[in-house]
């Protein structure tokens, strides 16, 4: 009996499920006996008008395609921190338009990581912004170290000059990106400061530094950074570009990168820092955006630098030249060189046509301590990067994909060219990704063009 009635149950289940799936197809349900009459009735009538649930249906697919249109409160929220920071003028007022970002942010539920600290608490944490505790010093301020009272973190404290070249635009677009902007390659925000018409941001203290200060000019009791580090700090600075580009929602183009916005902690981990040049990036149709030219001269993409219309692949030209910093270990604009030297990427423009030559293009620093193979290939990333046509350069994710396989230990030994003269086995097992195979390829492409 027992499964004689579970049977049954399963059995009107069924039922009911086809009943359903019937009636959600359009299908009628079978007619009881007794209302023939009634059913012949309603299939006359629905060939002269159309039926009732027709209309019904229609109006709730109209229904839902209007619920699904309608914006989310974090899509509310980012539009207009969009605005705000687009409408943000050299004369606005700072704590007025932090308020304004802090309650836009509370009401997407989102949760500003960076807090409002006091000029006296900072005052304490830096010994009064004393001398010792100086970390160095730009167009944009000075930066000190400190350590906080009340949660004892170790702080770097930036103090925007009043009088200097970033105004309390880049200050205010500075406290909204990395507000709203989260990942591991870029620097954080932990608080900032407008007391008594000050412009204070706090970060998290970065202990080695930038990467300026690791490649360019060493002094002489340091040691040069290695090839392997060298290509992680690449892979870092591509992935914090990557996040900006393909993941931030709008996405940031950065407009600034540089050896000394890369930032370097304990493990030489990459971050970027320094977003007050950022800029929201294209939305809908829109293939550029135009504005005036801001940046670094000798890392600003040539065709940014003559019309003011910024792209992502701005950002991938700036990447490329900082990529040719890290291999060759000079500057992107030296004055100290001879003068066809002293732009990097013009200086080396003739070495990256001729394969025959690229060895000369390695940081003498290095010795023989780097592999070959990955020499011409992170030169033809590098090489793609730095094309005149923007339309060639390489999107950020293939950037990325390319310079994580160059950085691989396993796959290039930290040994380099030293290995493979000991008779140690060569990296013949992998195959590298597509971009990092198109050096021949872009080397030709190169020369036919000179040849026309």
């Amino acid at each position: 009996m027992g499964m004689l009635s579970s049977a049954a149950k399963r059995c009107i289940t069924g039922k009911k499920l086809l009943r359903s799936a019937g009636a959600c197809c359009g299908t009628p349900p079978p007619a009881e006996s007794g209302v023939r009459g009634k059913e012949e009735t309603s299939t006359s009538a629905s060939a002269a008008s159309p039926a009732p649930d027709s209309k019904k249906k229609r109006w709730r697919k109209r229904r839902f395609w209007r619920k699904k249109r309608k914006p989310k409160k974090d899509d509310e929220a980012g539009g207009e921190l969009a605005d705000l920071v687009n409408n943000i003028s050299a004369h606005s007022d700072v704590s007025k338009n932090v308020n304004a970002a802090e309650e836009i942010l509370r009401g997407g539920n989102q949760n500003m990581p960076s807090r409002a600290l006091t000029f006296r608490q900072l005052t304490a944490a830096t010994d009064g912004f004393s001398e010792r505790n100086l970390l160095g010093e730009g167009g944009f301020g000075r930066v000190y170290k400190g350590r906080l009272e009340d949660t004892k973190e170790v702080i770097a404290v930036k103090q925007l000059d009043r009088d200097g070249f970033q105004g309390n635009r880049e200050f205010l677009v500075e406290v909204l990106m990395l507000s709203l902007l989260h990942h591991p390659n870029l620097v954080k925000l932990l608080g900032y400061c407008t007391d008594s018409d000050q412009r204070i941001l706090v970060y998290e203290y970065m202990p080695k530094g930038s990467l300026e200060d690791h490649l360019l000019d060493l002094p002489p009791n340091w040691k040069p950074l290695p090839w392997h580090t060298r290509m992680q700090i690449a892979v870092g600075a591509a992935k914090g570009i990557e996040y900006l580009h393909e993941v931030a929602n709008p996405p940031v183009i950065y407009r600034d990168l540089k050896a000394s916005n890369i930032l370097l902690d304990a493990g030489f981990h990459a971050k970027l820092s320094d977003f007050g040049l950022a800029k929201l990036g294209p939305m809908g149709d829109q293939s550029h955006v135009s504005t005036r030219v801001m940046g670094t001269y000798g890392y600003c993409a040539p065709e940014y630098a003559m019309t003011g219309k910024l792209t992502k692949m701005s950002d991938i030209y700036s990447f490329g030249v900082v990529l040719l910093e890290l291999i060759t270990g000079r500057r992107a604009i030296d004055v100290t060189r001879p003068s066809e030297e002293q732009v990097l990427v013009h200086w080396a423009s003739p070495f990256l046509r001729d394969k025959k030559r690229f060895m000369k293009l390695a940081d003498p620093l290095l010795g023989k301590k780097y592999p070959v193979k990955g020499l011409y290939q992170a030169l033809a990333v590098a090489s793609l990067c730095l094309q005149e046509d923007a339309g060639i350069r390489p999107g950020i994710s293939d950037v990325v994909a390319a310079l994580s396989f160059l950085a691989d230990p396993a796959y290039y030994p930290p040994e380099g060219m030293e290995a493979a003269e000991k008779g140690k086995p060569r990296e013949e097992s992998c195959s590298p990704p597509p971009i990092a195979r198109v050096v021949s390829e872009t080397i030709r492409a190169d020369d036919k063009t000179q040849q026309r």
